[in-house]
C-alpha cells in the first residue's frame, strides 16, 4: 500500500486535516514552484520568451495523463464553471429536449444549463435523490424514461456533498444508447479514480487543481472530445487562431481557428506561475497513480467509519460512496457550533448540506484519523451535555 506522503507537506503533527474535498494543502514542491515562478515574474526581463508556452504544455500534458487523454484534447481554463460555459457554447441542446442534472449537485455543472434553457427551448430535468442512495440507477432510470429526448447529462462523477459515487461507465453507455451527450464534472474524481476518457468517451470532462490534485486556485482543465473541437471558443483569443502573431506583419494574417482543443484555452493562459504549480501537483498524483491513492484513502475512510461508528455516528453504505470521502449524518441536525468545536481541537472537515464531509488524502495517516475520531467524540459528548 502507498505510504503516507505527509513528509512532502508542511502539516503540523497536531493538525488532523481531513478536508481535501474543500481544498488541499500544497505540497512543498508545489510551493517551491510557485515561489520560483513569482521570482521570475519579479524580473521579467530574465524570463525566456519560450517559457510560458513550455509551462502551458507541461500542465496540459499532466492534466491529460490523469484522465487517459491526449494532450491536444485538453484545454487550459480557469474553473469548472468556465468549462461548462465552454461546453454550453459548443453544444446546443435542441429545443424540446432535456438536459439531465441531479438534485443538489454542485452549482457548476447545473447553472449554465438553467441560464440557457428559456432562450434555447430545452428543459432542465433534475434527478431526485434516491431513497436507497443508488445514484447510478436513478440516473439510468431518468435516461430510460419515455418522453422528450435527452440532449446531455451534465453531472458530477460523485456527489460533492456526501461522496455518493456514480458509475460513469454505466451512465455513459445508457446515454449513448439514446444518442445523448455526457459532461462530467470530475472535480472529486480526476487523479483519484479511474476516469479514463478513452474508455468512458464523455463529450466533456472538467476538473480544477485546487482540491484533490494538489494545485492552486484558478487553474483547471477541460477535455473536449474530438467530435466537438470544431466549435467556437468562449473567448476570442489570438492563440485560438492560426495566424495572429505579434512579431509579424500582417498581425492578423489568418483568422481561421487553430486545430485541436487548444483553441478553447482561456485568455491570459500564460500564467506560468500557477500553471507550473498545477503541473507539479498533477505529476505527483500521476507518480502515485489513482489506484494506489484510492487504496490508501479507502483504508483511511474505513478506519474513520470504524471509529466514528463506535462514537454513534450515522454513516452511509460503503458500497455507495467514493473511497476518499465519508460523511456523517445528523438526524436531529448538526449541533450548533460543531465545526468550530472540531477546529478548536485542530480537527478539520467540512459541513455540507447538513452533513459532516470528511475527506482524507495521501498526506493523512492513521494518527490523523484517530485524532479526528477522538475530537469528534469529545465534541459530540460536550454538545450532548450542553
Amino acid at each position: 500500500m502507498l505510504a503516507s506522503q505527509r513528509h512532502l507537506f508542511d502539516i503540523p503533527r497536531e493538525v488532523a486535516y481531513l478536508n481535501a474535498a474543500a481544498w488541499s494543502p500544497l505540497p512543498l514542491a508545489v510551493q517551491q514552484a510557485g515561489q520560483m515562478g513569482a521570482a521570475r515574474k519579479t524580473h521579467p526581463w530574465n524570463v525566456d520568451a519560450a517559457l510560458p508556452g513550455q509551462v502551458i504544455e507541461r500542465a496540459r500534458a499532466a492534466a491529460a495523463a490523469l484522465i487517459g487523454a491526449a494532450a491536444e484534447d485538453v484545454a487550459v481554463i480557469s474553473s469548472v464553471s468556465y468549462g461548462v460555459a465552454v461546453a454550453g457554447k459548443i453544444f446546443a441542446p435542441p429545443a424540446g429536449s432535456r438536459v439531465l442534472v441531479f438534485e443538489d449537485d454542485h452549482s457548476s455543472p447545473v447553472l449554465e444549463w438553467l441560464h440557457r434553457a428559456p432562450a434555447q427551448g430545452f428543459t432542465v430535468e433534475t434527478v431526485k435523490r434516491p431513497a436507497d442512495g443508488d445514484w447510478t440507477a436513478a440516473v439510468e432510470e431518468a435516461v430510460a424514461k419515455p418522453g422528450a429526448p435527452i440532449a446531455i447529462a451534465s453531472i458530477s462523477n460523485l456527489h460533492w456533498a456526501d461522496g455518493a459515487v456514480l458509475d460513469m461507465d454505466r451512465i455513459a453507455a445508457a446515454l449513448k444508447a439514446k444518442g445523448a451527450a455526457l459532461l462530467i464534472d470530475a472535480t472529486h474524481g480526476a487523479g483519484m479514480m479511474d476516469l479514463d476518457v478513452a474508455r468512458i468517451d464523455p463529450d466533456f470532462l472538467i476538473f480544477p487543481t485546487y482540491k484533490w490534485v494538489l494545485g492552486p486556485y484558478g487553474r483547471a482543465f477541460i477535455y473536449i472530445a474530438k467530435r466537438h473541437q470544431n466549435g467556437v471558443p468562449l473567448e476570442q483569443t489570438g492563440f485560438g487562431r492560426k495566424g495572429v502573431l505579434n512579431d509579424r506583419v500582417p498581425y492578423l494574417s489568418d483568422l481561421s481557428y487553430a486545430p485541436t482543443a487548444r483553441r478553447f484555452d482561456m485568455g491570459e493562459r500564460d500564467h506560468f506561475v500557477g500553471l507550473e504549480m498545477a503541473a507539479v501537483g498533477m505529476e505527483l498524483m500521476a507518480s502515485w497513480g489513482h489506484a494506489a491513492i484510492g487504496q490508501r484513502c479507502a483504508m483511511l475512510t474505513a478506519r474513520l467509519e470504524e471509529g466514528l461508528a463506535s462514537a454513534g455516528a450515522v454513516l452511509p453504505k460503503r458500497s455507495l460512496r467514493a473511497p476518499h470521502i465519508v460523511t456523517v449524518s445528523f438526524p436531529a441536525g448538526m449541533p450548533a457550533g460543531f465545526i468550530d468545536a472540531l477546529a478548536a481541537e485542530k480537527a478539520f472537515a467540512a459541513p455540507r448540506l447538513g452533513m459532516l464531509r470528511i475527506s482524507p488524502h495521501v498526506y493523512n495517516d492513521e494518527e490523523d484519523v484517530d485524532r479526528f475520531v477522538a475530537a469528534y467524540a469529545r465534541c459530540m459528548t460536550s454538545r450532548a451535555a450542553a
